[in-house]
């Protein structure tokens, strides 16, 4: 069984829906994936979800940001500009990244639109017109004045502080060629493109709180000769095939359901719900985001640097490939799995990891695992039900094994580190920001 946080005390129950959009590249529209909600209430929310969700929608633009650059540090810079831009004027707590005080009176939600558009701006230039025109309604929504100017003005400082920050970061970099080794569990480029590996920069980029990428490096995964390796091997072959005849109609819909859009993305989608729906306020919010995509930025070059240290073969290589190494494996050369495959490595997994970090992340900020919402997919027409973080969270991690993405060992690692990351970037930005969750 995939690794579950305990559900907290406190019990908070909603109904949400969340429209997680398609991802293919068929759409024809200029964002492949376009977030449609049902509000709770009729008021907009505030400036700080608004650019939540328009930041989502921009990243995933074709051709937004350099393939090379993880999405997750793009989010986390974002927010971080917005979170101490609106903290260096309300003053709620101690600043993540930026130490500058906001000038008396200064509008902290003009301030948050200001941060968002510069960070964006900068970090996306492609979208400059779509974000540029967002910036545009948000201000007619702020209104105008001195007050608003103010927080115009200390916005854009905070979040060019930030930019400057994190310029030499090292995400920018030439991105290194992975070249496959040979033999038995090694990972390969996988068909059906056999595109590059991905991401091999990411491990090299300065975490954001962590010590270092490979702080929390989970043990090698388990030896080609092992029981552990036959067990997970036979059980992805089964119920992660194509056309498989174990693997159940629901399983068969997770696994499709979460493999449609990025992974970030829709934990983010998520979040914004629970923010809307639990009562905070454009504070609570920014400091909400901040910590959010801070950890899935660090997580990600944990992640990556986990995965390029032991660079294991995906299902797709060790079940189709003759020579497996254990004799209670059977190469099947015409296996085919429900899903394409990323294109790097397989252990950790990284919807485990990025979603059990979310989850942490939403549970120790609002002290409730209970959160009743529905996800849907339009592109296959599936839709999620969930009663906690937790059960989302089990759920991405398993339809990882149903699309014949991983093995298990890959998810339960990808938890563990997921969880790893998360609660040492709470601990150590609680610390620094002033407890979040007050």
């Amino acid at each position: 069984m995939l690794r579950r946080r305990a559900v907290l005390v406190t019990s908070v129950t909603l109904l949400v829906s969340l429209v997680v959009a398609a991802m293919a590249s068929g759409l024809g529209s200029r964002h492949r994936a376009a977030v449609v909600t049902l509000r709770l209430a009729s008021a907009p929310p505030d400036q700080v979800i608004q650019w939540n969700e328009e930041l989502q929608k921009v990243l995933v633009a074709p051709g937004a940001q350099p393939a090379s650059i993880h999405p997750t540090r793009t989010l986390a810079i974002t927010q971080i500009a917005v979170y101490d831009a609106v903290n260096g004027i309300l003053g709620g707590g101690e600043p993540l990244l930026v130490h500058l005080r906001g000038p008396h009176g200064a509008s902290p939600d003009a301030a948050a639109a200001a941060a968002a558009r510069t960070a964006l701006d900068s970090l996306l230039p492609s979208q400059r017109p779509a974000i540029d025109a967002f910036y545009q309604g948000s201000l007619a929504q702020i209104g105008s004045g001195e007050r608003v100017q103010r927080g115009i003005e200390f916005g854009e400082r905070v979040a060019d502080a930030v930019l400057a920050a994190r310029s030499s970061d090292g995400a920018g970099a030439t991105a290194p060629v992975f070249t496959p080794g040979s033999g038995p569990g090694e990972y390969q480029l996988t068909p059906p493109a056999f595109a590059p590996a991905g991401f091999t920069q990411t491990a090299q980029v300065t975490p954001f709180v962590l010590q270092r990428a490979a702080q929390f490096r989970p043990a090698p995964p388990p030896a080609l000769t092992s029981p552990r390796y036959a067990e997970d091997f036979s059980e992805v072959h089964s119920l992660g095939e194509l056309g498989s005849a174990t693997r159940t109609a629901d399983q068969t819909a997770i696994g499709k359901f979460w493999g449609a859009s990025p992974i970030w993305i829709v934990w983010n989608q998520i979040a914004d719900q629970a923010a809307i729906g639990l009562g905070n306020g454009l504070e609570q919010h920014a400091r909400l985001f901040a910590l959010l995509d801070t950890t899935l930025a660090d997580g990600a070059i944990a992640l990556y640097d986990a995965k390029y240290a032991y660079h294991r073969w995906r299902p797709i290589t060790a079940i189709t490939t003759p020579d497996q190494g254990n004799p209670n494996t059977t190469a099947d050369p015409n296996w085919v799995p429900l899903a394409n495959t990323a294109n790097d490595p397989s252990y950790p997994g990284a919807h485990a990891t990025f979603s059990q970090a979310a989850t942490t992340v939403l549970e120790d900020f609002f002290g409730t695992d209970v959160f009743s919402f529905s996800l849907t997919n339009p592109a296959v027409g599936i839709t999620r039900t969930f009663t906690s973080f937790s059960e989302a969270s089990d759920e991405a991690s398993a339809s990882r094994i149903f699309a014949g993405q991983h093995f298990r060992y890959d998810e339960e690692a990808g938890q563990t580190l997921g969880g790893q990351v998360a609660d040492f970037v709470v601990d150590h930005a609680l610390l620094q920001a002033g407890n979040l969750r007050r």
